[in-house]
């Protein structure tokens, strides 16, 4: 499997954890949906990500939801989470994961990082416990993390952790961010893949200021697959009439809370996964919430056809 790095580009979906009805890992389900991911056009997928519940997992079963994804990935580059309090836990699992041939892991800070000095030295640790050798993709996603990494910071540890290939950029705004961060590029900075977040609900804006796609577990990954490629080769008006298009059941997904519940819904009524269970804790949706997927997914259904 080959290893992510600067130039790396496309959809890597953040992959969900299946469970079964009785809330055990469905190891057998990450076929099926790995297979659904493929044929919607993912580049690659990022596991044990926090669409993946990987707090609510045990560390044997975050290895084995590990492993069957990579091994049912084939030649789909896949980036483990390998996030932790320690840097001791951080580094076994990630030459576990590793070994079993993913493409790469993901770091996000601790949330008792306060200054930039300490955000740059934690990931120089992080750089030179894991190795020069692994490529690491750092999450910069404050909302859940608290910690507020400005541009300034981001391009001094790109220069001093050179095993960091990509940034999973999820601030908020942050627009400006991804302008400033191919500023730097262009002026001669690192360059750096930038793959975005936040479900995908600004993803077209983020692909006109210089992101190299998304990594997001939006339920329909083709919308960012075409989008991503649409602006790509310059056809801006085709990329926003399709992204237009499933705006409303991106806004759906991308509520705080519940997100996550739609999302696995989705998924379920769309065959890739048998159950759309999440492990405590975590929401329930009402019948009214399911009413109002159904009609969104009926809608788009009717749009898509409309756009032809």
């Amino acid at each position: 499997m080959p290893l992510i790095n600067e130039n790396s580009r496309g959809v890597f979906v953040i992959a969900a954890t299946p469970f079964a009805d009785d809330l055990s890992v469905d190891v057998a389900g990450i076929g099926r949906l790995t297979e659904f991911y493929r044929k919607s056009g993912a580049d690659g997928l990022t596991v044990l990500g926090i669409m993946g519940e990987a707090p609510k997992l045990s560390s044997s079963e975050a290895r084995t939801v590990a492993a069957e994804f990579i091994r049912q990935a084939g030649d789909l580059p896949v980036i483990i989470g390998v996030s932790a309090p320690g840097l001791a836990a951080m580094s076994e699992l990630t030459k576990a994961v590793m070994d079993m041939g993913a493409a790469g892991v993901m770091v996000a800070p601790p949330s008792t990082l306060r200054t930039d000095d300490q955000i740059v030295s934690y990931y120089q640790m992080v750089g030179e416990t894991l190795g020069s050798d692994v490529p690491v993709v750092l999450q910069d996603y404050p909302l859940t993390t608290t910690v507020q990494m400005p541009v300034a910071v981001l391009n001094r540890i790109f220069e001093t952790v050179p095993s960091i290939k990509m940034l999973k950029h999820e601030d908020w705004p942050g627009l400006a961010k991804i302008s400033a961060l191919r500023a730097a590029e262009a002026a001669g900075a690192r360059r750096v893949s930038i793959l975005t977040g936040n479900g995908g609900v600004m993803l077209f804006e983020e692909m006109q200021r210089g992101a190299d796609g998304a990594m997001t577990g939006f339920a329909y990954p083709e919308m960012m697959r075409d989008v991503v490629r649409y602006v790509t080769a310059g056809e801006i008006d085709r990329a926003q009439d399709l992204f237009d298009a499933y705006l409303p059941l991106v806004r759906y997904e991308h509520q705080p809370g519940l997100g996550l519940a739609a999302r696995k819904y989705v998924l379920k009524q769309r065959g890739a996964l048998a159950s759309d269970k999440l492990r405590r804790p975590g929401p329930s949706l009402s019948d009214a919430d399911r009413a109002e997927i159904d009609r969104l997914m009926a809608r788009l259904d009717r749009r898509l056809k409309e756009l032809g």
